[in-house]
């Protein structure tokens, strides 16, 4: 019987757990500065202003823009996303200035390109900070309309592309976009330019802090944006709208927004392995960023804990936030 104690249990998984140097050595899921994209906001105005619904985010004018994306890159961080404020003065029913070639994202682009070639830039394509809708397409009779909306935004991802951005991110969820972009890439002589497609983004509440962000309008309408972003309590839907994507040609699919639909990357990732990443959106930033400010998280702590919950659901990278504070933090070690 003293026997039968003594060897009682064979198995002991704390024995993985007793010391630090062997956690890490059995770790499963790891996070590096290059998991990560930082979103910039750059806007036309002279001088950058802070976003009172992001603490710590910015809209930047060009030159801060431009610094910002060169710091991100000292910390490791391999590619930015760019999104524009767009004066309202400027913004009419049609997003016209999403198609002129000397707008606020190209001028970005063609800088960070110039002297940070190796640097990865994603654009954002979609009318919504252009149009004084605030919807990401067109509209006529009230509705949005799918077809036409894909034209414009063909020209919008060539002017991108032309300006030297390396992936083109189709954020609007029409129907059928990738296809017409990608053919439309190609028949420009823009082959190697990537689409990283929003395959699937829900009609979340929690992107109010970026709509405040790029000022877009946010008279929607009865049904907002339901109409072509997924409803949020459908996942078999998710998989319909990934697996067209990838038909249609997509190199990554996206999935929006993030901590709170790690089950749906999961289930993505797990059905194609194809290349997949997260967008932790404004919402879950400002939530995470006050907590951290109130002194009910360690930064630190929750940031490595968070990050590590994306790649342990299956995210190849991540767009976030506080992609240069995780950076600062992993470098420190």
């Amino acid at each position: 019987m003293n026997n039968f104690l003594s060897n009682f249990p064979l198995h002991r998984p704390r024995r993985l757990r007793k010391n630090k140097w062997i956690r890490k050595l059995v770790r499963e899921s790891s996070i590096a500065p290059n998991d990560f994209i930082l979103p910039i906001f750059v806007t036309y105005e002279k001088q950058s202003t802070e976003i009172k619904l992001m603490p710590g985010i910015k809209r930047l004018n060009l030159e801060d823009a431009f610094d910002l994306s060169q710091k991100a890159k000292e910390f490791g961080i391999n590619a930015v996303a760019i999104f524009p404020e767009v004066p309202s003065k400027i913004k009419d029913e049609t997003g016209k200035e999403a198609l002129n070639r000397n707008n606020i994202v190209c001028r970005l682009v063609e800088k960070i390109k110039k002297f940070s070639p190796s640097l990865g830039v994603i654009c954002d394509v979609a009318l919504d900070p252009y149009t004084t809708s605030g919807h990401d397409g067109l509209i006529e009779n009230g509705e949005i309309i799918n077809d036409k909306t894909i034209n414009v935004l063909c020209e919008q991802a060539l002017i991108n592309a032309d300006a030297g951005c390396d992936i083109i991110a189709p954020s609007d969820m029409m129907d059928g976009r990738v296809e017409k972009i990608r053919n439309y890439l190609d028949k420009n002589n823009k082959q190697n330019t990537l689409i990283m497609s929003y395959a699937v983004k829900y009609s979340s509440n929690l992107y109010a802090p970026f709509r405040n962000a790029v000022s877009a309008a946010t008279k929607l309408g009865p049904d907002k944006k339901n109409t072509y972003q997924m409803d949020y309590g459908n996942i078999n839907e998710a998989l319909r709208e990934a697996s067209l994507d990838i038909k249609e040609g997509a190199d990554i699919l996206l999935i929006k927004p993030g901590i709170m639909y790690l089950d749906v990357l999961k289930e993505v990732k797990s059905t194609f392995n194809y290349p997949t990443f997260s967008y932790q959106v404004s919402g879950e930033y400002s939530m995470l960023k006050n907590a951290i400010l109130s002194g009910e998280y360690n930064e630190k702590e929750i940031l490595m804990e968070t990050f590590l919950c994306f790649k342990r659901a299956g995210a190849d990278a991540i767009i976030s936030y506080f992609a240069l504070d995780i950076a600062k933090i992993l470098k420190k070690g």
